[in-house]
């Protein structure tokens, strides 16, 4: 940690030094309840000692939100004080460095924090500490008349942040002063039996703003502890709009935060390596971004957005759960970093947005269904996209990267997300069988379509290479036709719900029929030999006969050219890969029984079709090997691999006079 260029704690510390003295009682703070003034005791309103057990075992589950609420109300306090200055100056008087404090005691159990913000009179001090959801920034607001303004950068919208402290403690003790006020009192409350206000003495109390002391309970005696302190600081509030210091007795101020934000800097102030750092500290990862987006929004909502898409895959990119890794601030104070900030289909981005507008104290489950909140997520998407989008077009291969990291999950969108389904296809690239090494674009296919091909062709395969050698391909190959290779699981879904892209849909090669007629073979196409009608006619009468059971129909194809047969499924159901995708999981296909087609130019068929009539034991056999060869074909071994080995040996016999 960092030494601020600051002077060691004495008796003219300008923040402290009303409670510095030889004799100390909390590091040098001194908080004393005076007896020269009555005390004033005080019911809690709106049933306070109540609706603190509810809030403080159910608003906040993790403990360490309490300083994060102190530390955002002495922020508001300052901030407060920092605009009511602009009208009158006196109130900042010489002490115009504003700053938050603490320090602890681990012997006697406390914790201080304290700003030389606007401070409380005693009257607010009733009024805001003696009624939960009883908002000083709200009056402030409606006071100065700017509900609704960004500019003062004030937080704490309902009130309740302050009675937090009591997770933690079974005493707090408040000590204000009100800027410009002659006059500092004291707040004390065990949270439970109400409060009560003490004029404070002149020698107790801060020259302006306010001191908090906790008496932490046993349970919360570990927040007596520096380095307990500054990770909290780290976590929660490093990028509050005041500077944060950690004061020890006899040494110099420690600088905790120094009041900045790196993404609410102009984009000319940061440095490459600034952003670098930024990344590896919100990332957790050690490579370069690919992509950098800083920006802030105005207009309707105010918010600032610093996201980062990184250059090599994280760990966790398919983790069942898909937690997002966008930090969620409002005005520069950590709320969470699991609010679903992107749609999950983009969770690769890491990051911060830092809104302006929504209220600090919502639980999660209400910030999930905030429309402040999804019109930010609405909005940052779009942006996100764009970004990509310009990158594509204008270094596309930097992008080629990051769509080769993170291109199978950004496809889940087209699943997922049909609303943004027309701007994901723009970016999406696909290997193709004529694409190379490299990917095509869906316009790119588009544009290269053949004489009377009216739609967009692709195969689904475990991977490439299963995908290039599918017989299935063979006549659009003959005829020049581009069939993308889709490999990635989400394929098979995606391609299912989608209509289509640029007016042409999408057709699987391996459902229905292929309807290559009406498209002419490459002039280099190996053209195929004619057939005899008749006599396919009758093997394929005879094939559906003995495959009854395994097939719904046989017929001739034009979809295949050097291979016998093939299976294919139905025209209006699934692909064969979803089917196989779907039957891994329930043991069985639920879609039916798919149909078989031969190759009516192939020898192997002709020549089976010759003995139809002549030779029905040897035909049955062929009939079965075939369909096993269609399934090993189709990436699957033969429905009964044993008969299957038996009818082969059969064949054989015969075909060498055995």
């Amino acid at each position: 940690m960092k030494d601020a260029a600051a002077s060691p704690i004495s008796t003219t510390d300008g923040l402290f030094a009303p409670f510095i003295e030889d004799k100390t009682t909390t590091n040098g703070i001194k908080m004393t309840e005076t007896s020269v003034h009555p005390t004033e005791s005080h019911a809690f309103k709106a049933e306070v000692s109540r609706l603190l057990h509810l809030m403080v075992h159910s608003v906040y589950s993790n403990r360490d939100i309490f300083l994060r609420e102190l530390i955002s109300n002495a922020a508001d306090a300052c901030e407060k004080l920092r605009y009511l200055a602009i009208e009158t100056p006196a109130l900042l008087a010489e002490d115009g460095e504003l700053a938050i404090s603490l320090a602890v005691d681990p012997e006697a159990g406390t914790l201080t924090v304290a700003d030389n913000g606007i401070g409380m009179s005693r009257d607010e001090l009733a009024e805001n500490l003696g009624t939960i959801a009883k908002s000083g920034t709200r009056a402030f607001l409606e006071a100065a008349g700017e509900a609704g303004s960004k500019s003062s950068n004030l937080i704490g919208q309902f009130g309740v942040g302050f009675y937090s402290a009591f997770m933690v403690a079974g005493r707090v003790v408040v000590t204000s002063r009100r800027a410009g006020s002659a006059e500092a009192w004291t707040w004390t409350s065990n949270g439970i039996d109400g409060f009560e206000l003490t004029p404070a003495a002149e020698a107790d109390a801060p020259a302006r703003g306010t001191v908090i002391r906790l008496e932490l309970s046993d349970e919360g005696r570990t927040y007596a502890d520096r380095a307990t302190i500054e990770r909290i600081v780290e976590t929660y509030s490093a990028h509050v709009p005041v500077p944060i210091r950690f004061l020890e007795p006899g040494k110099d101020a420690a600088s905790l935060s120094d009041g900045s934000a790196l993404w609410a800097k102009p984009k000319s102030e940061i440095t490459p390596e600034a952003y670098k750092e930024f990344y590896g500290n919100v990332s957790g990862q050690w490579d370069e971004p690919a992509l950098t987006l800083h920006y802030r929004a105005e207009g309707r909502h105010e918010y600032s957005v610093l996201m980062f898409v990184p250059s090599m895959k994280p760990f966790d990119l398919f983790d069942p759960a898909r937690k997002g890794h966008v930090k969620l601030y409002v005005r520069r104070v950590f709320i969470a970093d699991d609010v679903d900030l992107l749609p999950h289909w983009l969770r690769f981005a890491r990051g911060v947005v830092d809104s302006e507008d929504l209220p600090l104290n919502l639980s999660r489950e209400m910030l999930q269904h905030n429309p402040v909140l999804e019109a930010i997520r609405k909005n940052v998407t779009t942006r996100l996209l764009s970004e990509l989008a310009k990158t594509a077009e204008n270094d596309a291969e930097a992008f080629a990267r990051i769509w080769d990291a993170f291109g199978a999950v950004m496809k889940e969108g087209l699943y997922e997300d049909a609303d943004r389904r027309d701007e994901l296809f723009k970016i999406a690239r696909f290997k193709t069988t004529t694409s190379g090494e490299g990917t095509r674009t869906l316009a790119d296919y588009v544009a290269s379509l053949k004489e009377n091909q009216t739609k967009i062709f692709y195969v689904l395969a475990d991977d490439a290479a299963r995908a290039e050698a599918s017989p299935h391909l063979e006549g659009f190959r003959a005829r020049g036709i581009e069939v993308l290779l889709l490999t990635d699981p989400v394929d098979a879904f995606w391609v299912r719900t989608a209509l289509g892209f640029d007016g042409k849909p999408f057709q699987s090669i391996t459902q229905g029929s292929a309807d290559l007629d009406a498209i002419p073979l490459a002039d280099e196409a190996e053209k195929p030999t004619e057939a005899e009608a008749d006599g396919v006619a009758a093997l394929v009468v005879r094939l559906k006969e003995v495959l009854a059971d395994a097939v719904s129909d046989v017929r001739t194809s034009t979809r295949l050219a050097s291979s016998p047969v093939c299976l294919v499924a139905s025209e209006f159901g699934p692909d064969r890969q979803f089917e196989k995708i779907m039957s891994r999981h329930q043991g069985a296909s639920p879609f039916g029984k798919p149909v078989l087609e031969v190759n009516p130019h192939h020898a192997l068929v002709a020549a089976i079709a010759a003995k139809v009539g002549s030779d029905d034991a040897l035909v049955e056999d062929a009939a079965h090997l075939l369909f096993g060869q269609a399934r090993i074909a189709d990436g699957d071994v033969p429905a009964d691999p044993a008969d299957w080995g038996r009818r082969l040996a059969r064949v054989m016999e015969k075909a060498l006079g055995a």
